[in-house]
């Protein structure tokens, strides 16, 4: 990426937003200024709400496999019911993925993500419980829908489809074609995705797109504010498993825990292990080799971040985090700078023994370490994972066994292809002030897209807002309060519209 002054910078901004101007004038009386489409949203408010709670009311959860034919049968009615005239299941080694074609005779054609499958829950850690559905009421934000997947992706992904059926409704062709891909494997970090794309339908109507979104709500509950991401950090998900007949020390299984005077330990050995990948506060990787093809960013990476630093409200984030402060005492824009350039190796859980109430005094024979590690450019999946072999080998830790749920390498978007200039265009139009970030710091499957041979660009858009992805009490807001962020309807002609930008921008 080329390096720019501010004066640069600002030039490029105005010239883009008079090609803006200039390119969709003609396209936007069909989009948000359309009373039709408008008025078709409004009429079908109460059916898009109910579309919502049946689809959060089937959780399909790949880790558990649980409703996974289901959830993908679901979705290919949905499809059917939006208007997509081709849909059909594409098998994989592991669950399928949902293929849909919808042909409005449009000569450009957008690529649309969405995943069926959600994250474990448990009812107990609920307000509200997690299949319900259930709207209430939040103080500044108006009326939620309350449920596993709400935000994360049933609730954007609900919204899309809200715009499509409005657009039918008011007997308007859509502006563009679309190619939807819906996987239901992403929350055990997509390991046969490619598999689906790599089929000679599907890779050859994504590789006609622009562009490919995946729906999202992620307006700022206060300013209304978004930041476009220009990537995103790859993810490799794995168990670092150690068990008393791998090692060939400590019991086969459970004993009595007075045997630890004379008994090795496999969960001692796989802390032991865990202390080796991280520096003493567990703040960096210390992988063998895992930060040498970390890629610093770029003098105007640094200056989006400072940007956005300045737009943003760290008070906010802490609170909606539950935090108090950041590692090692950062400012706020040092923490955000990290947050786009650190590859990371985290703790998802940690696994052995016994976990119940009280006490039960055994020693026991396997421990297990939940582990997840996002990757920055030009990390990739398979480097990392080969290093992260070899420097537990260095260490004498051959036993310890690596299993590998999923994952995959980061994502890039220029900042001037169409795909980046149509969602700051409706951004602009809807009044949402909007930056743009070098790279989210979660992971989704976008490099499927942005990689060869699809080799698209990719991201996130949408209007609205949500919160507690993948935690309890999880939402998604349907009717705003707050007149800076959208509800659901206004999210809906927020999609409409920016479909008629990507038709119009060149």
């Amino acid at each position: 990426m080329a390096d720019y002054d501010r004066r640069t910078i600002l030039a490029g901004s105005a010239a883009m937003a008079g090609l803006a101007t200039a390119t969709t004038a003609p396209a936007i009386a069909a989009g948000r200024d359309d009373k039709a489409v408008r008025d078709a949203i409004a009429k079908n408010h109460d059916a898009a709400v109910q579309r919502l709670k049946d689809w959060i009311a089937l959780p399909s959860i790949a880790a558990e496999g649980r409703n996974m034919p289901e959830g993908a049968a679901h979705m290919e009615g949905l499809l059917r019911e939006a208007g997509f005239q081709t849909v059909k299941q594409v098998p994989t080694s592991g669950y399928p993925v949902v293929f849909g074609t919808l042909d409005a005779g449009a000569k450009k054609t957008m690529g649309i993500y969405f995943m069926y499958d959600v994250k474990q829950y448990d009812p107990a850690e609920w307000t509200s419980p997690p299949l319900e559905g259930k709207i209430v009421d939040r103080a500044g934000l108006g009326k939620v829908m309350m449920g596993r997947g709400a935000v994360n992706q049933k609730g954007p992904q609900a919204t899309f489809l809200a715009a499509l059926h409005a657009m039918k409704a008011a007997g308007r062709k859509l502006p563009v074609n679309l190619v939807l891909v819906a996987e239901g494997e992403e929350e055990i970090a997509s390991p046969h995705f490619p598999e689906a794309v790599a089929q000679p339908d599907v890779l050859a109507a994504l590789r006609k797109c622009v562009g490919v979104i995946i729906p999202t709500g992620w307006q700022s509950p206060s300013d209304g504010g978004v930041a476009i991401n220009l990537g995103a950090k790859g993810a490799l998900e794995l168990e670092l498993v150690v068990s008393g007949e791998k090692w060939g020390k400590g019991p086969k299984g459970d004993i009595h825990s007075s045997q630890k005077a004379r008994v090795d330990s496999p969960a001692w050995r796989l802390v032991a292990a865990l202390q080796t990948l991280v520096t003493p506060d567990g703040n960096m990787p210390a992988i063998d080799g895992y930060m040498d093809k970390v890629r610093p960013l770029t003098p105007r990476q640094l200056a989006l971040i400072a940007e956005n630093a300045r737009a943003s409200s760290e008070e906010e984030t802490k609170r909606l985090l539950g935090v108090s402060q950041w590692i090692d005492g950062m400012t706020w824009e040092e923490s955000l700078v990290r947050l786009a350039a650190v590859p990371t190796v985290n703790i998802e859980g940690l696994v052995s023994g016994y976990t119940g109430p009280g006490g039960k005094t055994i020693l026991p024979g396997r421990a297990v370490a939940k582990l997840d590690l996002r990757l920055v450019p030009d990390m990739t999946k398979e480097d990392s994972l080969a290093k992260l072999r070899a420097h537990l080998d260095r260490r004498g830790f051959n036993d310890v066994e690596i299993v590998v749920g999923g994952g995959y390498g980061p994502t890039e978007t220029d900042e001037n292809s169409a795909l980046i200039r149509a969602q700051r265009a409706t951004y602009t139009r809807f009044d949402v002030p909007t930056t743009l970030y070098p790279r989210l710091a979660g992971s989704w499957p976008g490099v499927v897209f942005t990689g060869a041979p699809v080799s698209l660009p990719a991201g996130q858009f949408g209007l609205g807002h949500g919160s507690g992805a993948h935690a309890p009490d999880e939402y998604f807001l349907i009717e705003s309060s707050n007149p800076k962020v959208a509800g659901m309807d206004e999210a809906a002609l927020g999609f409409v519209d920016f479909l008629y930008q990507i038709a119009a921008i060149g």
